[in-house]
């Protein structure tokens, strides 16, 4: 049999900094595959809004979860928030450049659900119409 050598220092730290990468990689994945930042990003590419106008655009979503995917937003850099010294307080939200490259980039999800939406309404009627059979367990 043959030994496999300990990892040098340097091996181990590349290894352990491309572990941390894709960490990384799945958390932003996880954060624009989110229902709220699709549309909070859509929404936003309007251009500036209150946050009552954003909600108003986003439509169903609770004032708590869209403040706290506006938050998450905002740590990740995609979008900014400028707070007013107003009575009553106001508050505006806009894409930072960062965050347009995100909404141009899922612009082609977006035309790729409208392109689709008939072909996957139609498999979605007919899945729900099909006699399904109960699953039995293995013999």
């Amino acid at each position: 049999m043959t030994e496999i050598a300990p990892a040098t220092p340097i091996e181990a730290a590349n290894a352990a900094s491309c572990a941390e990468q894709q960490v990384l990689v799945r958390q932003i994945l996880e954060r624009v595959a989110d229902k709220w930042t699709l549309l909070v990003i859509d929404a936003l590419e309007q251009g500036e809004m209150r946050f009552s106008r954003l909600r108003e655009k986003v439509g169903e979503v609770s004032q708590k979860m869209l403040t706290k995917t506006l938050r998450q937003l905002e740590r990740d850099g995609l979008v900014t928030r400028r707070v007013y010294a107003e009575v009553p307080p106001r508050v505006d939200y806009r894409l930072t450049p960062l965050g347009h490259s995100l909404a141009e980039s899922l612009c082609g999800v977006w035309q790729w659900a409208e392109a689709n939406m008939e072909a996957v309404e139609r498999s979605r009627q007919a899945f729900d119409t099909a006699k399904v059979r109960p699953l039995r367990p293995p013999a």
